[in-house]
């Protein structure tokens, strides 16, 4: 792929076991010589995280397999993520976070995919939720954050759950799927549907909902992205305060109470804007992931009949081309727009054309990657179908994450189309 830098992050699995941890590299010290390129977006990162994003690759198989097989992230890699401050990057600066620019945070996101796609789909979401929790109530943050800034979020944002209004709250029963990363989490920020005595809904909304008040159930058996542990939340009739409550309504109109306390721009950006980017970002990360695979399983392939080795071949650079160009036109769309949407929201406003546009390229952006993984897929032989081969992970993981709903093209391509032609837009997936 194009690229103007290169950077250190030793990624053969092959070379050393370190235990299954993540292990820095020094900048300038590329291990027995092997580099890993970064894109123009890449070389504009704040220092501080260009030298921690050493530490987010795996460097052993162990590393790799091990989400896989136990089905979540280890919590060993998890705090080594910690250690780096990348949970702190949207963090409110008041509860020790960074408050960093999106496009650093989503550029350290990328690097993670392109190791481990498991790992990096739950460093995306639970960083991302860091920003969530501080547009709640300062209530509701300090809370979570009181005792412990270290503490993280998983989500459910489908609106499984049910809740009664009662003084000072509400009372809250569900069963939410799809929680990645929950096993690391000190907490969940639930979609519920708040109903009235005769049991129609009367407003959607997220609950903050602390891990003591609901139950893990274990029902993560999947194709791709075995690591993520997306679990399934289950809470029985537990009390939800009403500081612990966020309309979507308030999200959507970038007007939200935790505004007052976190004054940055950073927490005037659209929900949707950032969450659909941060479904999105993972899996270019494993398109690009996939794009080294494939180089270097074709460097060293010969084909058996023709005896002709595959990296001569000019149809192979062909493919290669085409793959590469859909990676990198995937992340020129999506960071060219998160970095609008910020731009705009320092301004004081983020226009819905705008909004629009992002939702509009960023389901492009997850069409561009499957379209490269599963050109290089198909391109590297038979012998890529083992499952020791790293590029039937990358094909396994990216069709996982493209079936998000936040990666489904039809609906924000329809969105886009609606307000082009003048459709008043007050609420959805923008």
């Amino acid at each position: 792929m194009p690229n103007r830098h290169w950077w250190p992050l030793d990624k053969h699995l092959s070379d050393v076991d370190r235990g299954g941890k993540l292990v820095p590299v020094e900048p300038g010290n590329t291990a027995r010589g092997h580099e890993k390129c970064l894109t123009s977006k890449e070389e504009q990162w704040p220092s501080r995280y260009s030298t921690a994003s050493a530490t987010f690759c795996p460097r052993c198989a162990s590393a790799l397999r091990k989400p896989r097989k136990i089905r979540k992230v280890p919590a060993e890699s998890i705090a080594d993520i910690q250690a780096t401050g990348f949970f702190r990057m949207l963090q409110p600066a008041r509860y020790g976070g960074t408050e960093t620019d999106l496009c650093s945070f989503y550029t350290a996101v990328k690097l993670i995919s392109s190791a481990c796609g498991s790992t990096g789909w739950v460093s995306s979401v639970l960083g991302a939720h860091n920003w969530h929790l501080a547009t709640f109530p300062a209530k509701a943050q300090e809370d979570m954050w009181g005792a412990d800034p270290d503490v993280l979020m998983s989500s459910a944002y489908a609106p499984m759950g049910r809740a009664t209004a009662t003084a000072g709250g509400y009372r809250l029963s569900g069963t939410w799927s799809f929680s990645s990363g929950c096993d690391h989490a000190g907490g969940a920020i639930l979609g519920t549907l708040i109903v009235g005595e005769d049991g129609k809904p009367q407003d959607y909304v997220a609950m903050l909902v602390p891990a003591a008040d609901y139950r893990i159930d274990d029902v993560w058996h999947t194709v791709g992205l075995r690591g993520t542990g997306s679990n399934n939340i289950v809470v029985d009739d537990v009390f939800v305060p009403e500081h612990r409550v966020l309309g979507f309504t308030d999200s959507f109109r970038c007007a939200c109470p935790g505004q007052e306390v976190n004054t940055s721009p950073l927490y005037r950006v659209p929900l949707y804007s950032m969450m659909t980017t941060t479904i999105a970002t993972p899996l270019v990360g494993i398109a690009a992931g996939a794009y080294e695979a494939h180089i270097e399983h074709q460097r060293q392939r010969v084909r058996v009949f023709a005896g002709e080795k595959v990296k001569d071949d000019p149809f192979a650079k062909v493919r290669v081309a085409d793959a590469a160009s859909e990676i990198d036109a995937a992340w020129l769309q999506l960071t060219r727009n998160i970095e609008e949407v910020e731009a705009a929201a320092r301004k004081g406003d983020v226009p819905i054309t705008l909004r629009a546009r992002l939702r509009r390229d960023q389901v492009r952006a997850a069409e561009r990657a499957i379209h490269a993984v599963d050109r290089l897929f198909e391109n590297s032989g038979a012998s890529s179908i083992s499952t020791d081969k790293p590029i039937q992970r990358f094909w396994r993981d990216a069709h996982s994450a493209r079936v998000h709903v936040a990666n489904d093209p039809e609906a924000a391509l329809k969105m886009f189309g609606d307000v082009e032609f003048g459709a008043t837009i007050d609420g959805g997936m923008l």
